[in-house]
């Protein structure tokens, strides 16, 4: 990337990263994807991304940010460039993400262009040492949201304003880069935009015909091919798009240096005119009929037209430029998104291997990104990592990011979970698709889960069948953890990858009278599974409790607190953190608290079955926990697992309550009637409540408890 190499030099294929940096207006107030996820205030973020081994950036020098008071505040590309150029990274500057620019221009304001080329030369003449650009991300996808869908600003919903705001940002990106260059002359331009293609049935061939013509405007015009012969050439004229624009682009194109491809698992997509078969949100139509538009990996077109490498080859052959993907992202579970980024990252080997000149595969959301469900328009929080997680502090690696510095090193990775494909290539992807008949994982390499009947074992094995995760599980029958020696035997027997421990004795009021089998079953089995795996180089977890702590101090305990444990139960467990950590120093130990979830083995299964039918149940107000929905420590644990962590850790819905205000609570979110709920005044105040230093990565309890009452109904509907 540095110097630019013929399309015929040899050269690795190389690895790029960038961090989400949308910043989208909706109806006058700006989003701020750089603030969102805290990239913003941590510089030490550029040092993780070198310390993997990234040598060129996607940076955001952007025209909302520096311009978004009333003189520009040029404090924060100043500071965190120096650091770019300290550690040796090549950056390419972004000057406008999804934006329409400040609050003095917008997309269809005739003067957006030259105002954007005077920012643009700005940036230039400040950064002089920058060569590599992406002065306008997406120009038709922030067109086509902003002002043919009105989701963006200035959310207008019509083709005319669309294509104005369209042709407005490729004016701005050749007069910007005219600027640029005027200032070094060597400046290159690193074009991005979605390629996906449209896919539909017979009856919509036109629909789709169009807009496969449209996804390649934006790179066409500028490179000059928008003659009058280009399909899309009487479609801009009549939508009030001057011949005299047309020209100009054609006169002085301004074609890529490379192109930048962003390809997500959303970009290809299949329109189908029997909307019946297809959940109701992704019904539309174009004013003639109505239709599904619907992820085309989710219909029944081939799987060899779809995906990244198929785009690659198509980009490659029309327009013969050096090629790159620039963002590369799936928001979804930890193993999908290294399954997607193995995917893509194999489809540029492979259409390299071709004769493809394609230059790099970019990491995006190195931060991971917010609310992108939804496309920004609504503010739920709702975060997906990617190959950090900043809900820890400092930002802990996933294992995306494990992948990257091994791709970096050597461009290569393995790792089990990629045994499997991604849900996007397995026969359960079709919308209509009978979800109860789910494809079994194919992967040798399983995670072991020990204690596969009780309640949390049970919700692991959930966890793992549902996120397509190869797995298998024994009960007390098949392995007694206690016996040191049968443990070893059955875990080099079976092989597994990992191995998480979800056995023990969990009885804790009878744990007082039963102490000998209570210090075996959760002191000496964890311990044992620990060296087992210790003995065989594999990953481990276990469960402690929030009874290692006395409850006597109205807090919320940290990982660093010391221990007190007041009962059997408590001590059992703090004994076994011990063992495990002098057998296993890399081991993942899980310290959670009071669950609920839908087995009978939990209180609110009793209390509001209770409630129910009218009888009363009683609850104290006097022990405070942090309670724990069993499905959500299950993903948790995974994630953890997956992305290699070790030592102890704080896993609970965060917030604080009683079991009086956890059945109260409940019983609200599932529409039954709290009157005979009743207090329990036989227990002694205390607080065994958790929060976590290392970072919090479970829901809040109120979320928790609001989706446990929906699949109560579900489930009681059933």
């Amino acid at each position: 990337m540095k110097d630019m190499a013929p399309r015929d030099a040899p050269r690795d294929l190389e690895l790029w990263a960038g961090y989400e940096c949308s910043i989208v207006r909706l109806h006058g107030a700006y989003r701020n994807q750089l603030d969102y996820t805290g990239h913003a205030r941590r510089i030490s973020d550029i040092d993780a991304l070198a310390d993997l081994g990234v040598k060129t950036i996607r940076f955001p020098i952007l025209w909302e940010q520096v311009y978004a008071g009333s003189v520009p505040d040029w404090s924060w590309p100043d500071l965190f460039l120096e650091r770019v150029r300290q550690r040796g990274i090549v950056p390419i500057a972004g000057l406008l993400h999804h934006g329409s620019g400040p609050e003095f221009t917008g997309l269809c304001d005739p003067g957006f262009p030259e105002l954007f080329a005077r920012y643009a030369a700005e940036v230039a003449s400040r950064y002089p040492w920058i060569d590599h650009f992406t002065p306008i991300n997406e120009p038709l996808t922030t067109a086509r949201f902003s002002c043919l869908y009105g989701h963006w600003y200035p959310h207008h919903t019509s083709t005319a304003s669309f294509l104005r705001a369209l042709i407005q940002q490729c004016q701005g990106v050749v007069l910007a880069m005219r600027a640029i260059r005027r200032i070094n002359p060597n400046a290159k331009l690193v074009q991005t935009e979605d390629l996906g293609k449209v896919f539909s049935t017979s009856s919509l061939t036109d629909q789709a015909d169009y807009e496969n013509h449209r996804r390649w405007i934006s790179l066409d015009l500028l490179c000059g091919r928008v003659d009058r012969n280009h399909p899309m050439h009487e479609e801009l004229l009549a939508h009030g798009i001057a011949q005299s624009a047309l020209d100009a682009f054609n006169a002085e194109p301004c074609p890529p240096d490379v192109i930048g491809i962003n390809h997500y698992l959303t970009s290809d997509r299949y329109l189908d005119e029997n909307v019946d078969k297809y959940p109701t949100d992704s019904w539309g139509g174009n004013g003639r009929i109505r239709y599904a538009d619907i992820a085309a990996c989710r219909s029944s077109v081939d799987d060899g037209q779809l995906g990244a490498a198929a785009r690659l080859r198509e980009a490659w052959e029309r327009y013969q430029l050096p090629l790159a993907l620039t963002e590369v992202h799936n928001g979804s579970t930890r193993e999908e998104q290294l399954r997607w980024f193995d995917k893509l990252w194999k489809a540029a080997r492979q259409v390299r291997s071709e004769g493809v000149d394609i230059r790099a595969v970019t990491a995006w959301a190195a931060a991971g990104s917010v609310d992108w469900s939804s496309l920004l328009t609504r503010r739920e929080n709702q975060y997906e990592a990617g190959l950090f997680d900043i809900r820890g502090t400092p930002p802990r690696p996933t294992i995306i990011a494990s992948a990257c510095a091994s791709l970096a090193a050597d461009g290569k990775f393995d790792h089990p979970l990629l045994d499997d494909r991604g849900w996007w290539e397995r026969d359960d992807r079709y919308h209509s698709q009978d979800r109860s008949q789910q494809v079994k994982p194919r992967s040798e390499r399983k995670i072991l889960i020990v204690g596969q009947m009780g309640t949390l074992g049970t919700a692991l094995a959930s966890a793992c069948r549902r996120r397509h995760i190869a797995h298998t599980g024994l009960g007390r029958s098949q392995m007694d953890i206690t016996d040191a020696a049968g443990v070893r035997e059955v875990i080099e027997h079976l092989r597994p990858w990992a191995v998480i421990n979800a056995a023990g004795f969990v009885r804790v009021k009878q744990a007082e009278s039963m102490a000998s089998q209570c210090m075996r079953e959760n002191a000496d089995g964890p311990q044992h599974l620990a060296a087992a795996c210790t003995r065989m180089g594999i990953p481990f977890a276990t469960f402690s409790s929030d009874l290692v702590f006395g409850g006597c101090e109205i807090k919320r305990y940290k990982e660093d607190d010391p221990t007190s444990p007041q009962c059997i139960y408590g001590q059992s467990k703090a004994l076994a953190e011990t063992r495990v950590r002098a057998a296993n120093p890399d081991a993942l130990i899980i310290r959670t608290s009071a669950f609920f979830g839908h087995d009978q083995y939990n209180f609110l299964h009793h209390a509001l079955g209770a409630l129910s039918c009218g009888r009363p149940a009683r609850a104290s107000d006097a022990i405070r926990v942090s309670p724990t929905y069993v499905p959500d420590l299950a993903d948790a644990t995974l994630d953890l697992l997956i992305d290699g962590g070790m030592g102890i850790w704080h896993l609970a819905n965060d917030g604080i309550m009683s079991w009086y205000e956890l059945a109260e609570k409940a019983a609200r979110a599932a529409q039954v009637s709290s009157r005979g709920l009743e207090l329990d005044f036989s227990r002694d105040p205390r607080c065994t409540a958790l929060t976590s230093e290392r970072g919090i990565f479970m829901p809040a309890i109120d979320d928790a408890i609001e989706r446990f009452a929906h699949r109560r109904k579900m489930l009681l509907s059933a």
